[in-house]
């Protein structure tokens, strides 16, 4: 992986830009897809092949495009694929230099694809890594800005809390850095953690959220300072951590750290679906957690590329049995 300067054109329409090389093949899109909380997601804005994502660093906020060309696992592939990088506002120079831990940069698929483990594998995992060479596992780096949405889905369907999320972001964003006359239309930077503690409970209330989610968010980010801080610690270290705060349990830390370290093991252990998925897939029968764990342990250290790998197939459990409800808090 190396980083060159941006061609001049790109540079001199920005505040910061340079031109990444990922070293292989390379999908932005599916490599950033699981940061994006749906299509509509206010952060985030999808044109073609280029992704947009408006945020806060600790400078301040920042406006990010990112243009791939080159990459892919296809025969259109190139030699060499890269990513060009520009960033507008106070956070632009923080932004760029967080791209390529974002892109995937420090993800090491090495011990994974080492042939004596690699033939331990299911067949439909080993076809699925030789198909998806260009997926990196992103670290994002940002705590807040995972761990909020991903509390908003605790014990709810993903339509409900990606609803909520999209209201209150809207609400309680602001406008992104201007990129000049390029900035994509309702581009949102998500509220800051004191923003989110300045939410009334009547505004958590009609976005659909819960009180005890609500309150979950707030406990957490009253710690927000040390929250950022375990972005630099071993994705197990801030995982034991983040959940000493109440209402933080494994599910919810293992769902943060795969995203904000890249963690290639984390496993979301609760999850009301994922379970019986990995069941169906490595075996044709549905399986409870301790059931998946233990179909997963041999592969320890890389189970969560097990999971993206058989994610990647298209795989489809059978949907038998009852679906979660949603259920509309504002009326209660």
């Amino acid at each position: 992986m190396t980083i060159a300067e941006a061609p001049p054109r790109l540079a001199a329409a920005a505040d910061v830009s340079l031109r990444w090389y990922p070293g292989g093949p390379f999908s932005l899109g599916r490599t950033l897809g699981p940061l994006l909380r749906g299509t509509s997601d206010p952060s985030f804005s999808i044109q073609g092949d280029v992704i947009w994502n408006a945020y806060t660093t600790p400078d301040g906020p920042a406006t990010l495009r990112l243009s791939p060309a080159g990459g892919g696992d296809g025969p259109s592939a190139v030699a060499e694929p890269f990513v060009d990088v520009q960033a507008w506002g106070p956070g632009a120079a923080a932004a760029v230099e967080a791209v390529p831990r974002l892109l995937g940069a420090d993800d090491d698929w090495r011990a994974f694809d080492e042939p004596a483990f690699h033939a331990t594998l299911p067949l439909m995992v080993r076809e699925a890594r030789r198909r998806s060479l260009a997926l990196r596992l992103p670290a994002s780096g940002r705590m807040v800005d995972q761990l909020v949405p991903i509390i908003l889905e605790q014990k709810v369907t993903v339509i409900e809390a990606r609803r909520a999320y999209r209201y209150l972001v809207h609400r309680y964003g602001t406008p992104p850095p201007r990129a000049g006359a390029s900035t994509p239309a309702g581009l949102v930077v998500a509220p800051t953690a004191a923003q989110w503690l300045q939410i009334p409970s009547w505004e958590w209330h009609k976005a659909g959220v819960g009180p005890q989610r609500s309150a979950t968010v707030m406990r957490a980010l009253r710690s927000a300072v040390a929250l950022e801080r375990l972005a630099a610690l071993p994705a197990r270290e801030a995982s034991a951590k983040m959940q000493t705060i109440p209402g933080i349990g494994i599910w919810t830390a293992a769902e943060v750290v795969q995203r904000t370290h890249g963690c290639p093991d984390s496993i979301s252990v609760g999850d009301y679906h994922l379970a019986a998925y990995v069941g169906a897939a490595l075996t044709g029968r549905r399986t409870d957690d301790a059931g998946m764990l233990r179909l997963l342990e041999p592969w320890t250290g890389q189970r969560q590329r097990v999971v993206r790998m058989i994610q990647s197939t298209g795989f489809r459990k059978p949907t038998f049995g009852p679906r979660m409800t949603i259920q509309d808090h504002r009326r209660h």
